[in-house]
């Protein structure tokens, strides 16, 4: 199958589109500040409280006429344009692919060459984020506003968590799970090509087991002595280093001493610079950042859900040694986390992160509405993600049954080459669903080889379900949609047979935002959909019931600004308490209470909606595999940028010993 480059099989129609478009923006531009400029956000009206009463009426009175004029002027010139976009949308494709043009920084082929199918197999990380990137009027319905500022700094915040070294601190304790992040800020982790140092004199009370790749291994001997080393990555586990902390006396670190650490950490040199094209500072009031505020990695400021720049031996990091390059804080995957060990009974890891994970290796993002929203996203996923599939959907009456004045809003972004792709437009939304070609995203992608050089593959499907409250039917019908479409995609994509297959399948992942959880009375029919019988939700234990430990995803819209949760790590803090899920997160409607809990201290149900979803099926993949979920992670890196918590799901592809 061929993918699409360009929106348009030829340069003549692509300029004219483009002509089309320049006469209509002036309108769409002046219609979309003046509708913004009477739908203000909790934020702005806070930054108005010490204003005169008198003083934003009084801006409104004197831009409003003259908005209102230039939009009439507008008028003609975006009906003209609008005669000739509306039939183009008929020779329009269905998505833009984008491949990395710098060579410098692609990697495709290289991952590629990482897996030949050997050994005990290879692990696969899949993020899934609404990121409410509508045009800015329609946003600020959500309660967020400058829609351009905030693609920027989305793509910048998954950049930047996605590409930092993978670090897993693992506590053997059987008696304590409390020690504090902050207690193992002497890790270095500088960039790939650096080695790699660890401080073994965290404290008295602790001694550590240091394995991963480019590591040196210290053979579980304790040690104050720095040891590095180079070597190369297991598979599965690239940019991966494992800490083991082996507790003495519980393994529990005074008050005292983890201030001490934390000063340390703090003390450990000057903040970084930015990357390059990040000079550009946000307006918007998510982008400040805080001290301890992992949100940005480009932060001095140690945290205590996190891992930050550090010391090395006794001394400060020198910066002449790091060439200026940027430190990571890592992320923290404690294996016997409090709540873990009350659910002894599950198999994978689970947390709350205030990053997203990783070695990232699938992205899918919905509502990428707004174009020039999508081309400022696509620039600083690129720096990260080689492959994207953007600008997905059909417009006009192209395709779908009523008139569409917007895409899909789906995005794709992948570090392993896009073999085929396919779209699908949902022909039954209504209300105002019905403006957008929401639908169905299906990719087919190349994760590796085996010796005998056949294709090792993966599926994907990323989509975005008819929102209005009440629609049931509507969603089921979607999902029957889907599941076919999905098998469709499955027969039509596949070069192998039983008897001589040329590709081995990996996985098969479906994530998005399906706008129902798995806890409200009015959501029982979606629940009950055959599509969970074929794909599993790790969250969730039947119809109904979700696992003690799977939150909500949808945040209150009211409180996105409030101080306790602004910063990726106070929407960590917040979440992991019972009182802060109440105060944050939309909770499961019913006859009884409303959506909107903000304050609420009642007890209710589940632990907030969970309408973002990340699935997987063992159905149709290799008979002699086997696909388990090795971590899940709610992620609040995202904090105070869009209304939805995104969700990672880090997949493992065990193969056996033998070859296949």
């Amino acid at each position: 199958m061929v993918l699409y480059t360009s929106p348009f099989p030829n340069s003549f129609l692509s300029v004219l589109h483009s002509f089309s478009w320049g006469l209509i923006f002036p309108c769409y531009w002046l219609a979309d500040r003046l509708v913004g400029s009477f739908v203000p956000t909790t934020y702005e009206k806070r930054q108005r409280a010490d204003d005169p009463c008198y003083f934003h009426a009084l801006c409104i009175i004197i831009t409003t006429p003259i908005y209102l004029a230039l939009l009439v002027a507008s008028l003609p010139f975006a009906l003209i344009g609008f005669l000739l976009w509306s039939p183009l949308q008929s020779a329009r494709r269905p998505y833009i692919y984008s491949r990395l043009k710098d060579k410098n920084h692609a990697n495709g082929a290289t991952l590629l060459t990482e897996w030949k199918a050997a050994g005990s197999g290879k692990s696969f990380c899949f993020g899934s984020a609404n990121v409410c990137l509508l045009p800015d009027s329609l946003a600020r319905f959500n309660n967020v506003f400058n829609t351009q500022a905030r693609a920027k700094e989305i793509g910048r915040r998954i950049r930047n968590g996605a590409s930092r070294p993978q670090i897993k601190i693992y506590i053997d304790s059987p008696t304590n799970t409390s020690i504090s992040a902050a207690s193992f800020s002497s890790l270095v982790s500088p960039q790939a090509g650096d080695n790699r140092a660890v401080n073994a004199g965290i404290k008295r009370t602790t001694s550590m087991e240091y394995k991963g790749d480019n590591c040196g291994s210290n053979n579980g001997e304790e040690s104050r002595e720095d040891k590095g080393g180079s070597g190369e990555p297991h598979e599965g586990e690239e940019n991966t280093c494992i800490v083991r902390i082996n507790g003495e006396e519980n393994g529990h670190m005074s008050d005292t001493e983890t201030d001490t650490v934390n000063g340390q950490a703090r003390a450990s040199g000057p903040a970084e610079p930015p990357l390059e094209g990040d000079a550009e500072v946000s307006k918007t009031p998510n982008h400040k950042q805080k001290e301890g505020d992992s949100g940005s990695l480009d932060s001095c400021s140690a945290s205590r859900e996190s891992l930050v720049k550090v010391r090395v031996g006794d001394g400060t990091v020198d910066q002449s040694t790091v060439n200026n390059k940027l430190l990571y804080k890592a992320s923290i995957m404690k294996k016997t986390s409090v709540r873990k060990k009350k659910h002894t009974d599950e198999t994978f890891d689970h947390e709350i992160s205030a990053f997203f994970p990783a070695n990232l290796d699938f992205l899918c993002l919905q509502e990428v509405f707004d174009k020039r929203a999508a081309e400022k996203l696509k620039e600083q996923l690129h720096h990260y993600f080689e492959y994207i599939v953007y600008d997905v959907g059909v417009y006009s009456c192209h395709g779908c049954c009523s008139f569409k004045f917007v895409n899909s809003g789906l995005l794709f972004a992948s570090r392993y080459p896009v073999m085929d792709a396919a779209y699908h437009c949902y022909p039954n939304g209504r209300g105002m669903d019905s403006l957008a070609s929401k639908g169905a995203l299906f990719l087919k992608v190349q994760v590796g080889s085996t010796p005998q050089d056949q294709r090792i593959v993966g599926y994907i499907s990323c989509t975005h379900l008819q929102a209005i409250a009440g629609d049931t039917t509507v969603r089921c019908e979607q999902l029957d949609m889907l599941q076919d479409w999905l098998s469709e995609f499955r027969k039509s994509t596949s070069s192998s047979s039983t008897a001589n297959p040329e590709e081995l399948v990996a996985f098969d992942v479906l994530c998005g935002d399906l706008n129902f959880d798995n806890c409200s009375s009015e959501d029982k029919l979606e629940q009950q959909h055959s599509l969970f019988t074929h794909y599993k939700d790790p969250c969730r234990v039947g119809p109904g019931e979700d696992k003690p430990w799977a939150i909500g995803t949808l945040l209150d819209p009211e409180g996105l600004y409030d101080e306790e949760v602004c910063t990726p790590d106070n929407l960590q803090k917040v979440l992991e308490s019972e009182e802060g899920r109440k105060g944050y997160l939309v909770y499961p409607t019913s006859k009884n209470h409303g959506s909107s809990q903000k304050g609420r201290k009642a007890s209710l149900k589940g632990n907030g909606r969970r309408i973002d979803y990340m699935l997987y099926t063992e159905e149709g993949l290799y008979l002699e595999w086997k696909v388990e979920v090795e971590e899940f992670s709610f992620i609040t890196q995202l904090a105070g940028l869009t209304d939805h918590l995104p969700v990672a799901m880090r997949l493992m592809v065990s193969t056996g010993e033998d070859d296949p």
